[in-house]
């Protein structure tokens, strides 16, 4: 079967070859006939342009709904594997992989309490970060200030809440602090003083899903554990090396931190963060994320609390 520009093609040949038989009398309708093809033609062209994008859309569908539906998967796996362990002995990390489709997925998991909950650090926390980011110590003090200033409740201290909205208003900010829980650690980006380049580096480092104050140390970052207030460089060099013993004698570890062990600490939160890698068709490579809260004793086992993936970026 001829495609419909083969077949305006042939058709214009056989009008030209036409042409050059008849008369020159008949010469003008030919070229009347010429002009119209010459339209169809081009009316050809721009009907397979746009056979070659929905194609394209199409493919693009494709891909979605099978990155999807793999993360699906690799999160209701994850869920599945920590809700089956009893909260005391559940793994605060751990990677597995698995098949769907004919597609290879690789899971890992890891406690949010791994990162440095906005909400529920202390100051000291927060400003040990900043420090550890490349902050100067009185800056530091100053962003962890302007944090809380975030973060607290409007019912109370009233001559501290206003004093912070008035500096909000006197930098000519268009909104008032939030002065209640952070929704998002996006929201790290209103507050007032923060460099961007400060929160951008900061943003591997925190959550607002652990619900905890302090830090696992088995999973945490070196940067988050630097962050732990009395943490001194040769006591974080010595917790990295023990990290990399198995098994790891978790007591030991916190009892080695001393002073800095306060904010310290070997349990899981409820929250998890999942990160899924997979293969699609034609090869392309695809990688979500998502933070999952596990629900103890409810008819609802987990619920997803954020959302990633490589095609929202």
């Amino acid at each position: 079967m001829l495609s419909s520009r083969s077949f305006v093609r042939r058709l214009a040949q056989r009008l030209r070859a036409a042409a050059a038989r008849a008369p020159a009398a008949d010469g003008f309708v030919l070229v009347a006939v010429l002009w119209i093809l010459g339209g169809l033609a081009t009316l050809a062209g721009i009907y397979a342009v746009y056979v070659v994008n929905a194609a394209a859309g199409l493919s693009v569908d494709r891909d979605r709904l099978q990155a999807e539906a793999s993360m699906s998967g690799a999160i209701e796996l994850t869920a599945y594997y920590l809700g089956a362990v009893e909260p005391a002995t559940r793994p605060s990390s751990g990677t597995f992989t698995f098949q769907l489709g004919g597609r290879g997925i690789a899971v890992s998991f890891v406690s949010e309490a791994a990162r440095i909950d906005l909400n529920t650090a202390p100051k000291e926390l927060l400003a040990g970060l900043f420090r550890g980011l490349g902050a100067a110590p009185d800056d530091a003090e100053y962003y962890a200030d302007r944090i809380e200033g975030w973060r607290k409740q409007s019912d109370v201290e009233i001559e501290s809440r206003d004093k912070e909205i008035a500096a909000y208003r006197a930098a000519g900010l268009a909104y008032d602090p939030r002065q209640h829980a952070f929704n998002s650690v996006q929201e790290l980006w209103l507050v007032l003083g923060l460099p961007p380049a400060l929160v951008e580096r900061a943003m591997p480092y925190i959550t607002v899903f652990s619900g905890m104050p302090s830090v696992n140390v088995i999973d945490a970052a070196p940067e988050v554990l630097g962050a732990l207030p009395g943490m001194s460089p040769d006591r974080l060099y010595d917790l990295l090396n023990r990290r990399k013993a198995r098994p790891l004698d978790a007591p030991a570890i916190l009892a080695s931190l001393g002073a800095a062990q306060g904010t310290a600490t070997t349990l899981a939160s409820h929250a998890f963060r999942v990160r899924i890698g997979m293969t699609l068709a034609q090869g392309r490579q695809v990688a979500g994320e998502a933070v999952i809260l596990l629900i103890e004793n409810a008819p609802e086992p987990y619920r997803v609390l954020s959302w990633t993936d490589g095609f929202d970026g």
